[in-house]
């Protein structure tokens, strides 16, 4: 395997590590006392002022962004942003497992928007995402539990913005480091759901709430995010969409041991369905990435030529 996948593939694990933590952690923050505004607004807020000091400090080559690109991350950010409120708005109404679950349908979209950009998958990527949908089904029955529409649309919503901010990011990371990407979109999105929540929550958390689970979320949220683009970055945002699936592995495994969420014998084998899935990336070919491409609905997101050492050697 090429090193620049293998690194890759390894960013995207970890992206889905840390990600597969959050609707455990946030459904842990919600039945403590915190509003779903109000987690959104501290974790996505806390992780975009820890990452801004720490460039601030450290590593100031990565502040630097062609403007289109802070405009693509702006976008991003913004779609982000309302996926997030609307992710934790259903995560107050669903099981975590259950929500990740739904959550886990972002590859197809992920699809549809790369065709758009004209990025077409592989036959085998194809095969992925069908044995995925698959397992997704079997994972979702939970026999005699009532079904709660307005929170499925609502995390189904989350799962088609996450998809679209994937290859908006994509594109910018043809010509900017991943902090920076990740900078940047995190402080859009602090920019929307900050506001949201003082327009209409505005409630602070009871007094006896613990903070432990918000702060484990701001780590988390902090973590994944530069992980995720990293991996955007190495393998594309279709790989990355699919290896992200392991995350929701991870929320079944911690809901289990952490909200004592049980799942049935066909949500098992949904999951073992699930695995072979992600275990699969290792046959798929490394396609080229075309810098600058004219053609497709992001094809605006265009860097200027830009001198070989801007960010010296911190990329």
């Amino acid at each position: 395997m090429h090193r620049k996948q293998a690194a890759g593939i390894l960013a995207a694990f970890s992206s889905a590590f840390f990600l597969g933590l959050a609707p455990v952690l946030g459904k842990l923050a919600i039945s403590q006392g915190f509003s779903p505004l109000a987690v959104v607004a501290l974790r996505t807020s806390l992780a975009a002022g820890a990452l801004l000091v720490l460039v601030l400090i450290f590593y100031r080559p990565f502040l630097y962004i062609f403007p289109v690109g802070l405009i693509g991350c702006a976008l991003a950010g913004i779609i982000n942003g309302l996926g997030s409120l609307l992710y934790y708005l259903a995560l107050e109404r669903l099981d975590a497992s259950v929500g990740q679950l739904l959550y886990s349908l972002y590859p197809f979209f992920v699809a549809l928007w790369l065709v758009l950009d004209h990025q077409p998958p592989t036959r085998l990527t194809f095969f992925r995402v069908g044995l995925a949908s698959i397992a997704v089904l079997l994972l979702t029955n939970v026999p005699g539990k009532a079904s709660d529409p307005i929170g499925v649309l609502m995390m189904v919503g989350a799962a088609l913005l996450y998809a679209m901010h994937l290859p908006i990011n994509q594109r910018v990371l043809y010509e900017v480091p991943a902090p920076t990407v990740t900078l940047y979109t995190l402080l859009a999105m602090s920019a929307v759901v900050v506001p949201v929540y003082f327009l209409f929550d505005r409630q602070w958390p009871a007094t006896h709430a613990p903070w432990t689970p918000v702060l484990g979320l701001t780590l988390v949220t902090f973590s994944s995010r530069l992980a995720l683009f990293f991996g955007v970055k190495k393998i594309g945002g279709m790989q990355t969409a699919l290896l992200g699936l392991g995350e929701l592995l991870v929320a079944i495994v911690f809901s289990h041991l952490w909200l004592r969420e049980s799942l049935t014998s066909l949500q098992w084998l949904g999951a073992l369905g699930l695995g072979l899935s992600l275990v699969l990336v290792m046959c798929e070919k490394t396609t080229p990435v075309h810098f600058g491409s004219k053609t497709g609905w992001l094809s605006w997101i265009r860097a200027p030529d830009l001198p070989k050492d801007v960010f010296g050697p911190y990329e």
